[in-house]
């Protein structure tokens, strides 16, 4: 089994639920605060303020005050090309946006093997997906599959891991046991060094799926199976569970992690106490930073807690670049791997680490200040309509669209802002068509993180294509709302009711975000 640190440990989520079979908000009672941030607390009329300004709308013929900045004060002008998602913070000092640049240098570092005489770049390896951050988020926007012609994954993966029957504590139910495969570890990584062979080779099979809607018009979506082919040490394990991912857009994340935790579980109904068939609940990610169980956040399951953990996640596991959470110099090599466990690596100069807490943070600087661009066409009658035709399908029931970030001492740019992200940060059964099958913490093998949708109608723009999903295998946001199912069933039902121009008004407002 890999020697790697585990994003959750099962024998630490003895402390997570007070009562796991409990109602809500008991059940949740131990990761309702936030120690990554230092905040203060809000006042009774803050609050009374902020139930009124998050109340929804009533009127769909004008726009809410303030949708138009989805970043609060924080958002920026829609630049007209691709760089759209790679400015700073609206908000931001002179001095802090030097910092943003020095952590964009280190995002877009090209990392080599070592030994180098570039001590402070190397360390890749020896497994990887990509050798910088910016590879797999071309210009901080969405990955995309390979295209048929072209085998080169650079902003896809497959997660994977086996059925642990050891890690099911029986005082905490929701958690569903999980353990790296034995030889590949919890991600496969696609290149390796010279001498060495890479895990695997990313193989996409398309079948076509039709849908039609209630006006006879038919779309064909494509329904893929993946298969890790051209293993490179032996075959998977008999129960192998694995889970394409494609790198999500990085806009807002700073603003994400600063949402009250408490705001985000008073939205999970996790036994659908209210009978409306929606029934998020939040994933419990135990955090390597702060040794404590806390709210997930980021990734497509919600299995990091902040911004931190995801980034020197990704530093170890897409990269191999050890960091003071991750530490292995070796990355993601397992015992079995032994020729790549003893390859050279980064992490015997002064730095310790292939990348030190120094360089994390100013990566992590940068990535919490990516911001959010303005809405487009705020007060477009069309859009109005799709907006409440949002509204009344049932969308806005899992995407929600606002929040109030907490008040914070020593994060100016994401201190008490009205943000909308369209997305209430839980996880939600999407059914069997977007199932991978793949637990992971409290997540099963159905569930999946609401998707933030702000920024999303730019993809096109800053990534050159539409792809979307968890896996790219939505080529237009329709296809991808046609693939929802579970919770979301009604909800798509509906659009299929829906006439031509109301689908068309949706759609408008989707890309207005």
């Amino acid at each position: 089994m890999k020697d790697t640190s585990s994003l959750f440990l099962a024998s630490c989520f003895s402390t997570v639920m007070l009562s796991a079979a409990g109602a809500q908000p008991d059940r949740y009672i131990a990761i309702t605060d936030d120690p990554h941030l230092d905040v203060i607390p809000r006042t009774a009329a803050e609050t009374a303020r902020i139930a009124k300004v998050l109340a929804p709308p009533h009127d769909f013929n004008t726009p809410q005050r303030f949708e138009d900045l989805p970043g609060g004060a924080a958002t920026v002008r829609v630049k007209p090309d691709a760089d759209a998602f790679s400015q700073p913070s609206g908000n931001i000092g002179f001095e802090e946006e030097l910092l943003f640049k020095v952590g964009n240098g280190l995002f877009r570092k090209i990392w080599v093997s070592s030994p180098s005489s570039t001590l402070a770049s190397d360390g890749l390896g020896p497994l990887y997906n990509a050798r910088s951050c910016q590879r797999c988020h071309i210009k901080d926007g969405r990955g995309h599959p390979p295209a048929p012609d072209d085998d080169n994954a650079v902003s896809m993966f497959l997660r994977i891991s086996i059925p642990d029957e050891t890690a099911g504590i029986a005082d905490i139910q929701d958690y569903l046991g999980t353990a790296p495969d034995p030889t590949y570890g919890t991600q496969l990584q696609d290149f390796a060094l010279p001498g060495l062979p890479a895990e695997y080779r990313l193989q996409i099979d398309y079948s076509d799926r039709p849908v039609t809607f209630a006006d006879g018009t038919t779309i064909v979506l494509r329904d893929p199976t993946y298969t890790a082919a051209d293993l490179g040490y032996g075959p998977l394990h008999p129960q192998a569970m694995l889970s394409p991912r494609v790198a999500p857009q990085m806009i807002g994340l700073g603003l994400l992690e600063a949402i009250p935790a408490a705001d985000i579980i008073a939205l999970a109904d996790p036994d659908d106490a209210d009978g409306d068939g929606i029934s998020g609940r939040p994933n419990v990610i135990w955090s390597a930073e702060f040794d404590r169980p806390m709210l997930g956040r980021f990734g497509l399951k919600a299995g990091a807690p902040t911004v931190m953990q995801q980034s020197a996640g990704a530093f170890a596991g897409d990269m191999g670049i050890s960091n003071p959470l991750f530490s292995d110099p070796f990355g993601e090599c397992s015992t079995i791997q032994d020729a790549c466990r003893k390859a050279p690596h980064g992490a015997g100069d002064v730095r310790g680490f292939e990348i030190d807490q120094e360089g994390l943070d100013l990566v992590v600087y940068y990535s919490r200040n990516l911001a959010v661009p303005a809405r487009r066409n705020v007060d477009d009658p069309q859009v109005l309509r799709g907006k409440q035709v949002f509204y009344d399908t049932g969308c806005a029931a899992c995407h929600q669209p606002s929040f109030v970030t907490h008040r914070l001492n020593d994060r100016p740019e994401q201190s008490f802002q009205l943000i909308w992200p369209h997305t209430d940060m839980l996880l939600h059964d999407m059914g069997p068509g977007l199932a991978d099958n793949r637990p992971e913490a409290v997540a099963s093998g159905t569930e999946w993180r609401t998707a933030p949708l702000w920024g999303i109608g730019l993809t096109q723009q800053v990534s050159g294509h539409t792809l979307f999903l968890h896996d790219g295998r939505a080529r237009s946001l329709m296809e991808a709302i046609l693939w929802h199912g579970g919770e979301a069933q009604p909800a798509r039902d509906r659009i299929l009711a829906m006439p031509e121009p109301d689908r068309d008004a949706l759609i408008a407002y989707l890309e207005s975000l």
